[in-house]
């Protein structure tokens, strides 16, 4: 089991990052508003993300095919993490992602939320998912 503290994870996209973050205790998972990756100053947001809530450790989602091979996007996820890495001064872990994105649109459409809605969600959303994984990943 990790020590005590907060968690962030991050579900990296061509035109989205989501965002979460969990409590202390690493019990609870909350989805935070998604950034732009397109956004040149992107890097800055993490940063301020990173001050406000100072993780001890940080999980990235790695898309795999459903066999568990890197896919068409793990290469540029793997990237943003080794960005991760150089930049902040904390554990940084890849977490599978697969079918985080399918679970996340499921959820969203079980609470009733619409399709056109759902696009500006989703990504925290997943990275919900990302997180719980890397929580109940550390718990073993």
């Amino acid at each position: 089991m990790s020590r005590l503290g907060r968690r962030l994870a991050f579900d990296y996209g061509d035109v989205r990052i989501g965002v979460a973050v969990c409590d202390l205790d690493g019990i609870l998972s909350t989805p935070l508003d998604p950034l732009d990756s397109k956004n040149p100053a992107v890097m800055s947001e993490i940063e301020k993300i990173y001050n406000e809530y100072e993780p001890v450790r940080i999980y990235i989602g790695i898309p795999l095919n459903l066999s568990g091979e890197p896919s068409e996007s793990s290469a540029k996820a793997l990237l943003f993490a080794e960005k991760i890495k150089a930049h902040f001064a904390c554990e940084v872990e890849m977490v599978d992602e697969r079918l985080t994105t399918v679970s996340a649109s499921a959820l969203l459409t079980q609470a009733g939320v619409n399709a056109k809605n759902q696009r500006k969600l989703i990504d925290s959303v997943a990275a919900v998912a990302i997180l719980e994984s890397g929580l109940a990943r550390d718990r073993r």
